[in-house]
């Protein structure tokens, strides 16, 4: 029997499934705290974020989100679509940067039936793919395999939004900004 070993996922199996410190909505609290690098922040945009994915597809699996707090696509005012869409192409391009995908996965789960765990804060999944990346774990034992720890990864798309033009870097525990 092959077995697979990926201590660092016992964080996300023992953590308490609320984040203790931030009240309500996670998507609206974790970017009001002081540590992006903690907190998996990779970059910002006036009107959205992106964040890794802390139990990820594949690796690079992120999230673009808008800081409106809104499960309704349609609430979202003309200037944070555009961010929202423009911060997207940003990101395709720094995991291509980053990562060297095959391709990406990319939608939003939008409502109680579209089984996504938070549906009240929207945000748009973008999983990095490759080719043959499917095997037999997640058909025969609902299990994936993630072949890189978060902190690895954030590192490199970290690195890829800041070489991209018109972004900044305030220090080293930010996250990238956007212009």
């Amino acid at each position: 029997m092959e077995q697979v070993f990926a201590p660092w996922r016992i964080e996300w199996i023992r953590r308490d499934k609320k984040t203790p410190d931030i009240e309500g909505c996670v998507f609206c609290g974790l970017p009001e705290r002081e540590t992006d690098t903690e907190n998996l922040l990779v970059a910002r945009s006036e009107h959205s974020f992106v964040l890794l994915n802390n139990y990820p597809y594949n690796p690079g699996h992120v999230m673009v989100i808008p800081h409106a707090h809104t499960g309704d696509y349609a609430e979202l005012t003309d200037e944070q679509l555009l961010d929202h869409a423009r911060l997207k192409q940003r990101t395709f391009d720094a995991l291509e940067t980053a990562l060297e995908p095959d391709g990406f996965n990319a939608g939003l789960n939008l409502g109680d039936g579209a089984g996504g765990s938070i549906d009240d804060h929207l945000h748009t999944h973008v999983v990095p793919r490759w080719q043959g990346d499917t095997n037999f774990m997640p058909v025969l034992s609902e299990t994936s395999v993630i072949v890189e720890a978060l902190e690895e990864t954030y590192a490199h798309l970290h690195e890829a939004f800041a070489e991209q033009p018109e972004t900044s870097v305030p220090d080293e525990t930010s996250a990238v900004i956007v212009e």
